[in-house]
């Protein structure tokens, strides 16, 4: 085992931008472990996936210990794994809020408790947080109550954990992406999409992944909410 090749965890990484997350780091030679509850095993051996719900303590443990088990330490985690139900405020169901607490922020929780104390241990570590530029900047059209009490809270949790861990060699950021096209936008929405971007384009994946990787390479940034949304944090 190489002890000095950076070991990445990414969840919510069976599609989309966890996805491309993954790839990012395997390209820049991370060795990987992958979570999702529907993520299947990998044929690449710097690839480690554990499947379950990230806001389950034991999945998280489990994530951890495969890590240090297998790769021998922990450098970054991606807290990716979320959840997005557009609805109006009024229309949330006990479960829609429930769903979308126990992974954006319990699932927050658990994985990021575990890794940041196998982080105190080595003396170093980075954590990159997944938000949204609706926190800053709602939508008229786009209901997104849920996604701003849960994604804003991860924001001020981002700062929050920064300044506690700043003399221990471990940063925390976050990325705060507007509309990506990943697919849980289908095609035919992505004009309408477009259009909410000051840019007068939706993301790419690799918008998002530039973003954690430059982060993740930047030793004097920490604290920092990096919006990468085409403006749409700005104005209109």
């Amino acid at each position: 085992m190489n002890s000095q090749q950076k070991v990445a965890i990414v969840t919510g990484a069976s599609q989309g931008i966890g996805a491309a997350m993954v790839k990012a780091f395997r390209d820049r030679n991370y060795r990987v472990v992958a979570n999702s509850r529907s993520i299947k095993p990998s044929s690449d051996p710097d690839v480690i996936t554990v499947a379950g719900d990230i806001a389950d303590r034991a999945v998280a443990q489990r994530i951890v210990t495969e890590a240090l088990s297998r790769f021998g330490r922990i450098d970054t985690l991606v807290n990716n794994a979320g959840i997005f139900v557009a609805k109006p405020f009024t229309d949330y169901t006990v479960e829609d809020y429930a769903n979308v607490l126990s992974v954006n922020l319990t699932g927050f929780f658990h994985i990021s408790q575990l890794a940041l104390a196998e982080m105190e241990k080595q003396g170093s570590g980075h954590i990159v947080n997944i938000s949204t530029s609706l926190v800053d900047h709602a939508i008229d059209g786009v209901p997104s109550v849920l996604a701003s009490l849960t994604k804003g809270g991860l924001n001020a949790a981002t700062k929050s954990m920064a300044i506690e861990y700043a003399k221990r060699g471990i940063r925390v950021n976050a990325v705060s992406p507007g509309i990506i096209k990943s697919p849980m936008h289908a095609p035919e929405t992505h004009g309408v999409l477009a259009g909410l971007h000051p840019v007068g384009r939706m993301g790419e994946m690799s918008d998002i992944t530039d973003a954690v990787i430059y982060l993740d390479s930047a030793g004097f940034v920490t604290g920092e909410i990096l919006h990468v949304d085409g403006g749409q944090s700005a104005g209109h």
